[in-house]
């Protein structure tokens, strides 16, 4: 492809994104095909010959937007808010066109520069601790960030000559699965995870940690990583971070928050709380793939102390050293994550934060948090539902009172319907439907319009 013709091309592409986004909410959100059906639309072999670009964007239109289940929909209120904003789509084109890869900083500087300057901006905007100034990157994902905070502190651990099947960690069963499967990569084992108790607003009990920690210190065991949830996955429920700090501290366990949607509630002051004791903690993560507008991947996250999280990951083979890392002038992101390669996902949030501005982030989570209490309201004026958990920023999990059948048909019905999407879950043994409104196309009436569906389906 010649110049010329990627700029022809490109000029299609960018009309043909733009035209989505316009006309996105009346798709239906999930997708209707069966398996195998994408696959056979397409063609079976690859081809001989270059192909007209017209016949790709054919295929886009055709097979590829049918197989889509549309995250940018206004009608999304599925799983979590997952926006790409037009503004992080012109980053990522410019991430896509020059194609470095920053894994060290003398691969290409300004990534690794970048990277760290949007991270600062980030601690100021949020509220976070000054001790994350300098020690944030910018990982693919929560779960990526959850497993560097667990190989951190199993190094932190160990090398204080505790035994890697001496560990112990502990979470609530509202943690993300990621803790689990991170835990697993790390070698803790199953008998090693304590499940801690929660209050009937899916929070962890600080006496019951406390409990399970000693009862392991007695054992002869090591607490080496508490999780804590800021916003959990299924009620998005708020761990009493400040109580439970002090005793991960007393017990030299590693905490680590995740705030992996709710954490960029932060950007609007009023909504500072949802980091309350962040400055006892040893590690923190949070999406700006999900509510603040940058195209997934983008997670950043944050450690107290770089030390431990460079010890577990840091190689460095002859071809890899720089004489500036070498003498402690620069970062080298690559020791602060599992892969070597690292496209330059700074790019997403600073063009959000330039081009679109906090302000207007903030205002959109206003708005969601909003929606959601007025669905709130209409849960408890509605004899047919209850709310099977507090209802915590923007999200609203209720049940059909006629049983769980009753909310998992219900549940299947919106899917089915194409005009909205919800997920299931279960809370306490008990099958809910969540509610998440968080897309930043949806408007007040694309609500209204669900809670219409969600009653004539009920």
């Amino acid at each position: 492809m010649t110049p010329d013709e990627f700029r022809k091309a490109g000029h299609l592409l960018i009309d043909w994104i733009a035209d989505y986004h316009a006309n996105v909410g009346d798709r239906p959100v999930l997708s209707q095909v069966q398996p195998g059906e994408v696959r056979d639309r397409l063609a079976a072999n690859p081809p001989a010959a270059p192909e007209p670009f017209d016949a790709v964007l054919s295929d886009l239109d055709g097979p590829v937007m049918d197989g889509l289940t549309h995250w940018q929909s206004p009608n999304f209120f599925a799983f979590f808010p997952a926006n790409t904003t037009f503004s992080s789509i012109l980053g990522d084109l410019v991430s896509s066109g020059l194609g470095v890869n920053g894994f060290s900083w003398a691969t290409s500087p300004a990534v690794t520069e970048v990277e760290t300057l949007v991270l600062d901006w980030m601690v100021e905007l949020l509220g976070l601790p000054e001790h994350f100034v300098g020690n944030g990157v910018i990982q693919d994902s929560a779960s990526s960030s959850t497993l560097c905070a667990i190989l951190a502190a199993r190094t932190r651990a160990t090398a204080l000559g505790a035994l890697p099947a001496q560990l112990v960690a502990y979470c609530t069963a509202q943690a993300h699965s990621s803790i689990e499967k991170g835990l697993r990569i790390a070698g803790i084992g199953a008998d090693q995870i304590r499940v801690v108790d929660h209050d009937e607003a899916f929070a962890m009990r600080p006496d019951a940690l406390r409990r399970a920690i000693e009862s392991d210190v007695a054992a002869g065991l090591t607490p080496f990583f508490v999780c804590a949830n800021a916003g959990s996955t299924s009620s998005e429920a708020f761990d009493p971070v400040v109580d439970l700090a002090p005793i991960c501290a007393a017990s030299g366990a590693w905490l680590h928050v995740d705030g992996a949607m709710c954490g960029v509630a932060a950007l609007a002051p009023e909504l500072r709380w949802v980091n309350d004791g962040l400055d006892l903690a040893d590690s923190y993560t949070t999406n700006g793939h999900k509510w603040m507008g940058v195209g997934f991947d983008c997670s950043f996250f944050w450690v107290r102390d770089r030390g431990p999280l460079i010890e577990a990951l840091s190689i460095q083979p002859a071809y890899l050293r720089t004489a500036q890392a070498q003498s402690g002038a620069v970062i080298d992101y690559r020791d602060w994550q599992v892969p070597l390669g690292r496209r330059f996902r700074a790019l997403k949030a600073w063009f959000v934060l330039r081009l679109d501005g906090v302000d207007a982030i903030a205002d959109m989570i206003g708005r969601h948090i909003e929606w959601a209490t007025e669905v709130e309201s209409w849960v408890r004026a509605d004899d047919r539902f209850e709310l099977l958990a507090p209802r915590s920023m923007n999200l609203v999990c209720i049940a059909h009172r006629a049983g769980d059948e009753a909310t998992e048909a219900l549940v299947e019905a919106i899917n089915a319907s194409g005009a909205a999407q919800v997920t299931p879950t279960v809370l306490d043994g008990r099958k809910a439907m969540r509610i998440c409104v968080g897309s930043h196309h949806t408007e007040r009436h694309h609500v209204v319009a669900l809670w219409e569906l969600v009653s004539s389906l009920a």
